[in-house]
């Protein structure tokens, strides 16, 4: 929309209030409400005006002041508001020097588009993630000095099939969930309900199903998009999934290991990049991809340890990322084969399909900087002409102890990420795209908030293994 249309919109939809979203550092979306009539054209260039010093990551409390900017692109009905509202992603400027915020995660990733466009390599880079998530009943945790526990539930978890009362069964085995139907996949109605509140917001759906583990694993597929608006897509797609769980008294989590001894939760990531209206990772190389495709597919590999640190930004990350739970730890590539960290997919012949789908991010992470450092690696790959090696077409989860000798992993967890972060992080320094400022406090709030926090605290299971030493 322009912002006219907004406006006009806005009457026609007979709008109470404005709903101003925005991202913080790590990916969560935050708000703020503002009555219509502060809904005026200036709002679009002038910005409303907040504290930034509680948000994550952002500046500190003798800097403070900062303002949202509305896209009128973004502009929806709110589904879950009492009062009609209307409901923009905002952008966040400087009011001093009227600048974009070099912390703002939606401004990377425009950056990003941007550096794509100045490099000449393409115009328009397309980014399709498929984000899983669990539709638990329940779910308690807390840490105090001297306890710590979490306790997640649903009826549907094999955990459950010897409940006494009322059990129709009919429960989801342990990597068992995938595609079953009524009454074994208990939650169709409630993905159906999210596919509709998204498709009503904007959003093409291709499809949603169960997925493999128990306990109401989920995927629903939405269309690909360019880059920012497909991490905008991904924001609201996690803002309904929970929204519309909460209607049904249920709870939705993206965390990627919720579950012990079942799969986890990832985003698979399909990417390409377009100029001109064509597809250019369509050629006459492997599995029909074009050089330029191989030569990104090397820059993803070359830097994956270092990207790990947007895609698989949590120390629960690498709880997913081990072997054994259809994790792609393997960093090779493939066409079909779901046991390679990037798959080419081969469902049509068709150039315009021609993508490669990147398999360890996992929905945790802000879509906005994963989406943006993976572009970058794959245009770092192509400015370098890096070479992926040959394909591995293979499954391998089975290879034999040489083989798989060579082949490198992911880190095993958020500190090896972070570290290659720190020894390899120039590529995303290019065009500005990422600053150095952005980095130090990406890395730095991982290591003081997360990092140590987890590292300090006795876990659990600790106490099964040591108490009696």
């Amino acid at each position: 929309m322009t912002v006219k249309e907004v406006m006009e919109f806005s009457k026609k939809q007979k709008v109470q209030v404005v709903d101003l979203k925005f991202v913080d550092l790590l990916g969560t979306w935050q708000h703020f409400t503002i009555p219509t009539s502060e809904l005026t054209e200036s709002l679009f260039k002038d910005g409303n005006g907040f504290d930034g010093s509680s948000i994550r990551g952002w500046q500190a409390i003798n800097n403070s002041d900062m303002l949202v900017v509305p896209d009128p692109n973004t502009a929806i009905m709110d589904p879950f508001c009492q009062h009609p509202t209307l409901s923009m992603v905002c952008d966040i400027m400087d009011p001093i020097t009227r600048e974009s915020y070099s912390r703002d995660p939606r401004y990377i990733a425009k950056k990003a588009e941007a550096y794509l466009t100045k490099s000449k390599i393409g115009d328009i880079s397309y980014f399709g993630p498929e984000a899983e998530f669990f539709i638990f009943d329940t779910v308690r945790f807390d840490q105090t000095a001297n306890s710590g526990y979490y306790f997640v539930n649903s009826e549907e978890g094999i955990w459950e099939s010897g409940r006494e009362g009322t059990n129709s069964g009919y429960k989801p085995r342990h990597k068992e969930g995938y595609f079953p139907v009524s009454p074994t996949d208990s939650q169709q109605d409630i993905r159906s309900e999210m596919i509709l509140e998204m498709e009503k917001a904007g959003i093409v759906i291709e499809k949603h199903h169960h997925e493999v583990a128990t306990a109401g694993q989920a995927e629903i597929d939405m269309r690909f998009d360019s880059l920012v608006s497909m991490a905008d897509k991904v924001m609201l797609y996690k803002y309904i999934c929970k929204n519309v769980a909460k209607r049904h008294g249920k709870t939705v989590t993206f965390m990627p290991k919720p579950l012990f001894g079942d799969n986890g939760t990832g985003m698979h990531t399909h990417q390409s990049i377009w100029k001109d209206g064509k597809p250019l990772f369509a050629g006459n190389e492997y599995a029909g991809i074009s050089k330029m495709c191989l030569y990104y597919i090397g820059g993803i590999l070359k830097h994956a340890h270092a990207l790990a640190a947007f895609t698989n930004p949590t120390t629960n990350s690498y709880k997913r990322l081990t072997p054994g739970f259809e994790a792609p730890v393997n960093l090779a590539y493939s066409n079909r084969n779901r046991s390679a960290s990037i798959r080419i997919p081969m469902y049509s012949t068709s150039p315009k399909t021609k993508r490669i789908e990147v398999r360890f991010p996992d929905p945790a992470c802000n879509p906005y900087l994963a989406f943006a450092a993976m572009l970058m690696a794959g245009i770092d790959g192509i400015e370098n002409k890096i070479d992926p090696g040959k394909p591995v077409d293979k499954d391998l989860y089975d290879l034999e102890p040489e083989e798989a000798a060579k082949i490198r992993t992911m880190p095993g967890s958020l500190d090896q990420a972070i570290s290659n972060l720190e020894a390899d992080h120039a590529f995303l320094l290019k065009g500005g795209v990422f600053t150095p400022d952005v980095l130090e406090t990406w890395i730095d709030w991982k290591k003081t908030k997360e990092m140590d926090a987890i590292r300090l605290r006795p876990h659990p299971y600790e106490f099964f293994l040591y108490y009696d030493a």
